[in-house]
């Protein structure tokens, strides 16, 4: 909203407001604003929930310190989703059909969430909602990120082109050099794939052998990639959930590195220098996950060991989901399994626990273990360790994959 507030006065010529037209100035006061709402009224929730009583309910897994979380306030993803959407509003370009889709996202699958939270703390039902209406909830998600992409007319990506080439063009000024490069917008499903030197990648390749029919079928396996993406993602973003700040921590790193990412590759200087795919409008993004950073943050000051509040379903879906979307908004799915390397560590440690257990019960009639126990967190928690050494040493391991993903920006 003070977005276009200010830039209605600048018509005014009212000192300062011009500044609202910089995404890294609306960016710093979104952090702001969001650690602010995180840090200051947060307190005030985590009060609330613990008067109406809304506690963790604690399954005995014979874990070390776990009968004492019993009675934490649950739901606290409230505060995540609240201090994500309220700076989001006020800073961001609301117009904007990928703030659009973020904020879609982040109400969808935070619903979602709550609705599963609700049943478990009011219902006392510790199944909470349904596995298949999550994933039903995730599959909807999906089709509604990857038809927008699909059908709106806002989303493109600019690519360069010979200038002898027959078609509707813009001129650029090339970075660091004199001459101009013919560039044009495309509807494409080109994305990024890592360590290539040309590191460009269509879908459109996969199904080539639908000939004059493959620019749709490239969208409909595009879209088909986007759910199993979110689903996956929003999982493993809930099965990380299991520790103080794990899923917290994290995401704000995660959050931090798909910000840069998105800056760079919605900015045509820097996405030139970088020679990389340029993205028009996805730029403002970075305001939407300034408030993601600044909510995980806050979020994190009462969610650390020993944690004061517990995020529940409300906010690791909601966190899942957000970096899913997002990453494919600005074409970087294929870094995910690099960047969400603590995410897809906790999925396979389960997917591989429970495949091997049924499989040596059917072999040999009794089931096998891989690990002590899944997800991989509580494995070493069995093994002895302290869980704020274990959130520690999983957040050094999430800043390395971090800093290996904007790598890829130049080692190809």
């Amino acid at each position: 909203m003070f977005y276009y507030l200010f830039a209605y006065l600048e018509k005014f010529d009212i000192p300062g407001a011009g500044m609202f037209q910089y995404i890294s100035f609306r960016s710093a006061l979104t952090v702001i604003t969001s650690l602010i709402i995180s840090m200051i009224f947060g307190k005030g929730i985590i009060n609330y929930l613990r008067k109406k009583q809304i506690g963790e309910e604690i399954r005995d897994l014979g874990l070390q310190g776990q009968m004492s979380k019993k009675g934490t306030p649950t739901m606290g993803g409230v505060i995540i989703l609240g201090s994500i959407i309220i700076p989001t509003l006020l800073f961001a370009d609301i117009l904007n059909i990928y703030v659009i889709l973020m904020i879609i996202t982040t109400v969808w699958l935070g619903l979602i969430g709550f609705l599963d939270d609700y049943i478990k703390t009011f219902k006392k039902n510790k199944g909470g909602l349904a596995g298949k209406f999550k994933i039903v909830g995730q599959i909807g998600l999906g089709l509604i990120v990857g038809l927008t992409l699909f059908i709106s007319d806002d989303v493109v990506v600019r690519e360069k082109i010979d200038d002898n080439q027959n078609v509707n063009t813009e001129q650029t000024i090339g970075i660091g050099e004199d001459v101009e490069q013919i560039t044009h917008d495309i509807k494409a499903t080109k994305t990024t794939i890592p360590f290539f030197k040309n590191n460009e990648f269509d879908y459109e390749y996969l199904v080539s052998f639908f000939g004059q029919h493959s620019q749709k079928a490239a969208w409909i396996l595009f879209v088909i990639v986007v759910i199993l993406i979110v689903t996956a993602v929003s999982n493993g973003a809930n099965l990380t959930d299991g520790l103080d700040g794990l899923a917290t921590g994290t995401s704000a790193i995660i959050g931090a590195t798909l910000g840069i990412l998105a800056y760079v590759g919605g900015n045509i200087i820097y996405s030139d220098y970088l020679n990389i795919m340029y993205i028009p409008h996805t730029g403002e993004l970075v305001v939407f996950m300034s408030a993601f950073i600044g909510a995980t943050i806050g979020f994190l000051w009462y969610n650390s060991y020993p944690a004061q509040v517990f995020m529940g379903d409300t906010g690791s879906l909601a966190i899942g989901g957000i970096i899913a979307v997002f990453a494919i908004i600005i074409r970087k799915e294929l870094l995910i399994p690099i960047l969400c390397g603590i995410f897809l560590m906790e999925n396979i440690s389960v997917v591989l626990q429970v495949g091997y257990f049924k499989y040596t019960k059917r072999r040999f009639g009794e089931g096998r273990r891989i690990f002590k126990m899944s997800p991989l967190h509580h494995h070493y928690q069995m093994k002895g360790y302290p869980e704020p050494k274990i959130v520690m040493r999983f957040m050094i391991v999430g800043i390395i994959l971090a800093v290996v993903t904007i790598v890829t920006l130049k080692i190809r």
